[in-house]
């Protein structure tokens, strides 16, 4: 599935216009803030899927027109005529199917050299997995906040360093309930997807298990974890069925 959200596939995920509650904290964090993170949660382009994207790739060169990137003598260059590059920085040969479809010539760089510029940010486009907790907290200065973007080795890699982006995890950290940290968490969100940082590829919510049917559980799951010998137990009936099938073949 699609990912759109820092938090998705939680209720902590910002949806269409901010609830009364986001926007008082939104507007009232003294820092300062993008206009877009006050209006429709941001959602990245949608196509149809069949690779047909003349639309979007014409909306992406009058973007680039207007930062000062034309194509001349069939290349996009900047006002000194420089050409511009794009390195992507990956060694994961699964990561290559989702970077494909932008690039056409990829060179992989090997583990270490890849560990070495992932730590000092010497890249313009990386892969990274983020996996939130259900009850998101100090992690989140590490990935966002504005004194990790200065460290070396931080987890982060867009070097995000926002006044609005620091207080709104100051305020899912220091949450006194849940509707609290909800509210919080959801405005943090709509700030990053605002700030464009990342382009978002896609999550999967359930996970294949292959088992001898020999194992009850309960009726209700764990809604964010499998229960995997937490809640799983062994039945004797079950095990007793397999053994006659197998007697039988």
């Amino acid at each position: 599935t699609r990912t759109q959200s820092y938090f998705e596939n939680s209720n902590m995920k910002a949806e269409g216009e901010p609830s009364p509650e986001e926007k008082a904290l939104l507007e009232g964090l003294g820092a300062p803030l993008s206009p877009e993170a006050l209006g429709p949660a941001y959602l990245p382009p949608k196509t149809d899927g069949s690779g047909n994207i003349r639309d979007k790739l014409q909306e992406a060169g009058k973007l680039l027109d207007q930062a000062g990137w034309t194509i001349k003598n069939g290349k996009r260059v900047n006002y000194k005529g420089e050409q511009m590059k794009l390195e992507t920085l990956n060694f994961e040969p699964p990561f290559d199917r989702d970077n494909a479809p932008s690039i056409t010539n990829l060179a992989q760089v090997d583990d270490t050299q890849y560990w070495s510029r992932l730590k000092s940010f010497d890249f313009d486009i990386t892969t990274q997995r983020y996996v939130m907790r259900n009850t998101p907290s100090v992690e989140l200065r590490s990935y966002f906040g504005s004194d990790a973007a200065k460290m070396d080795g931080s987890l982060n890699l867009a070097g995000i360093s926002d006044p609005a982006v620091d207080v709104l995890v100051e305020r899912v950290i220091a949450a006194k309930n849940r509707e609290e940290l909800t509210t919080a968490a959801r405005a943090l969100d709509r700030v990053l997807r605002a700030g464009h940082y990342w382009v978002p590829h896609w999550y999967k919510a359930s996970n294949n298990i292959a088992y001898w049917d020999k194992f009850s559980r309960p009726e209700t799951k764990p809604r964010f974890d499998r229960g995997i010998l937490d809640t799983w137990w062994y039945d004797a009936s079950k095990a007793a069925k397999l053994t006659t099938a197998a007697a039988a073949k």
